[in-house]
């Protein structure tokens, strides 16, 4: 097998104006790792359109091959755990920060970052869930271990029609849940109904300053936008509930008060994938293969080729994407 292989690389001038290029590279121009892995498909998540716009520094290493998640084959190996033919998925660990990521057909990467592919998933379903997905039942977990069962009562998931919002929909809709859907996208209620959303609101609900307390709506949440929309969710929150918070879209601030917790008794969740222990990783992917309606995943999904990762990742930033991003690598 040639070890010349195409890749999408970020790189910086002095000026620190960014560039975005297709070269051609080899298997010494990897970073260092104990296993090689052949890339069969990634996905598009905000954190790469921010990556590849250069909107955010989410790029610590020039110039970078940028990509946080992806599924394949593993071709070599000096890591026990793994041997060549083993079907492989990646999630976080820096890669596409500030180790060389997914947009390549090529990475090279430490075995401890591995995850079996789950055996009814191909490369593609898998980064349908993708690191969005795996975000969002890590979420959905952490709403579990707090106690936050469909008895309880409704859950919201803010930024309803994105990666995250999506399978976190699907998830809590076929556990049983009371799903109330907040999007900005009044086209995409139907899509959030056919997820197995019960209830669609507005964002401009919950995009004002927040009172201290609001009127109890929901006994937990799943919020991928921060800012404003967190601190308003986390008002409405009832009794003794609990928010999991995993994303940034609308601003890394808060601008909440303590009232929730103090008089409520509500928990604010941090969900964190990049860095989760495998244990926690292991968990999470089985419970994707049994809890995720496999029916919802192509609804989630666009399927686009390996050239087409620039103009996606600018879609992505603009709120122009539906659901995930899936590349396909061996097309």
């Amino acid at each position: 097998m040639s070890d010349r292989f195409t890749a999408l690389l970020v790189s910086q001038d002095e000026a620190k104006n960014q560039t975005n290029a297709f070269v051609e590279l080899t298997d010494a121009d990897l970073i260092e790792g104990d296993v090689t892995v052949a890339v069969e498909a990634t996905t598009v998540n905000y954190k790469d359109g921010l990556a590849i716009t250069g909107k955010a520094p989410v790029i610590r290493r020039w110039p970078l091959i940028p990509g946080i998640d992806f599924a394949g084959t593993v071709i070599s190996s000096e890591n026990p755990n793994w041997k060549p033919g083993d079907k492989v998925v990646l999630n976080g660990w820096g890669v596409g920060e500030t180790h060389h990521g997914a947009y390549a057909k090529r990475a090279r990467v430490k075995g401890e970052w591995l995850v079996p592919l789950p055996a009814s998933m191909s490369p593609i379903d898998a980064m349908i869930v993708g690191t969005a997905g795996y975000t969002a039942m890590l979420c959905v977990m952490a709403l579990e271990r707090h106690g936050i069962v469909p008895e309880r009562g409704p859950v919201i998931v803010t930024g309803a029609a994105g990666g995250v919002g999506s399978v976190a929909i699907s998830i809590l809709s076929k556990l049983g849940y009371h799903v109330i859907a907040s999007t900005g996208r009044p086209s995409e209620h139907e899509y959030l109904k056919q997820l197995g959303a019960v209830e669609v609101i507005e964002r401009a609900e919950l995009t004002n300053p927040a009172r201290p307390l609001g009127k109890e709506r929901w006994a937990g949440g799943v919020d991928t936008v921060g800012s404003h929309t967190l601190a308003n969710v986390l008002s409405m929150t009832k009794y003794g509930g609990a928010v999991a918070a995993c994303g940034l879209a609308g601003g890394m601030d808060l601008p909440s008060s303590v009232a929730p917790f103090i008089l409520r008794g509500v928990s604010l969740l941090g969900v964190d994938s990049v860095m989760a222990p495998r244990e926690l990783r292991l968990e999470a992917w089985q419970r994707i293969e049994k809890d995720l309606d496999r029916e919802h995943l192509r609804a989630i999904s666009t399927l686009m080729p390996f050239d087409a990762i620039e103009n996606a990742a600018h879609d992505i930033i603009e709120g122009k994407v539906r659901g995930r991003l899936v590349i396909d690598m061996t097309a």
